[in-house]
């Protein structure tokens, strides 16, 4: 009697092993279908094609685009990191100048083009994904007299009041924060469409403004707000637009450094003025 109820047992529990295996199974089994599907569609959905506008010979930074620089072809929207020029665009690039060399058969976005149009309205189709639009407080000498303008590309500078080494204390500090930041706005003046103006001129907003718009990153914009609720002021230095490079190491300047480093300063700038008159 005991061995005919040791054998039930030992059935039973081989068939509840059994069925929870099974279940396990079919748990593991649905969720991998679902995953290969999910897959699937988002492979699908790269491999759709959109026709946009690419090069037909390489372009170097600065050309201006003319109607056999550019053709129409479907590529894959998976392919494209920023927003593309679309045929129905053609018109509005014309004439206008690479920000970046372009390769043969390369997609044409609007991000490597001097122009302020961007397709939509508002300031939100001009910014890359993955990206953000911040606007911080700077305006007059601090903005270069007011010369900076949308699409010019500046470093970031922010001076601060910060404790010194010796307690209680305060000292006055100057440092970049950002370099190569594109500035999307100056005010309220956005990327605008120039079609039937002069498109080799600039206008320069001449009515002042108070605050600009960049374009970062998420961390970047993080670091914009923390020295933007700071005591200090930020204050930006403006590039030429062939100017992408940056430095590795970038110094703090107190009155002590400023001391130190104006003899150095001078003449190294020195020697550089002469060579430059020399070529």
């Amino acid at each position: 009697m005991k061995t005919d109820t040791k054998q039930i047992v030992t059935l039973a529990v081989s068939f509840a092993i059994g069925l929870l295996a099974f279940c396990l199974t079919h748990i593991y089994l649905r969720n991998e279908r679902a995953r290969i599907d999910a897959e699937i569609q988002n492979f699908r959905a790269g491999m759709e094609q959109v026709k946009v506008l690419v090069a037909v010979k390489a372009l170097p930074t600065g050309t201006v685009i003319q109607p056999g620089d550019v053709a129409k072809k479907s590529v894959p929207r998976s392919g494209m990191s920023g927003e593309p020029v679309l045929p129905e665009d053609f018109d509005r690039i014309v004439g206008m100048k690479l920000l970046s060399p372009l390769e043969k058969e390369q997609p044409l976005l609007w991000v490597l083009i001097d122009t302020p149009y961007r397709p939509g309205s508002g300031l939100s189709p001009m910014i890359n994904r993955e990206m953000r639009a911040v606007s911080i407080a700077v305006g007059g000498p601090a903005a270069v007299s007011g010369l900076v303008q949308p699409n010019d590309r500046v470093d970031v500078l922010g001076t601060f009041s910060m404790p010194s080494k010796t307690p209680g204390e305060m000292e006055t500090v100057t440092m970049t924060i950002l370099q190569n930041v594109t500035v999307l706005a100056t005010g309220t003046q956005l990327a605008k469409n120039t079609r039937g103006m002069d498109r080799t001129k600039r206008t320069v907003d001449t009515t002042g403004y108070g605050m600009i718009t960049v374009e970062v990153s998420p961390g970047e914009a993080e670091l914009l707000v923390f020295a933007g609720y700071m005591k200090g002021k930020l204050t930006l230095s403006l590039r030429n637009p062939t100017d992408i490079d940056y430095l590795k190491e970038l110094q703090t300047v107190d009155f002590s450094h400023l001391q130190q480093k104006i003899p150095e300063y001078n003449e190294k700038r020195q020697n550089t003025i002469i060579r430059m008159r020399r070529r």
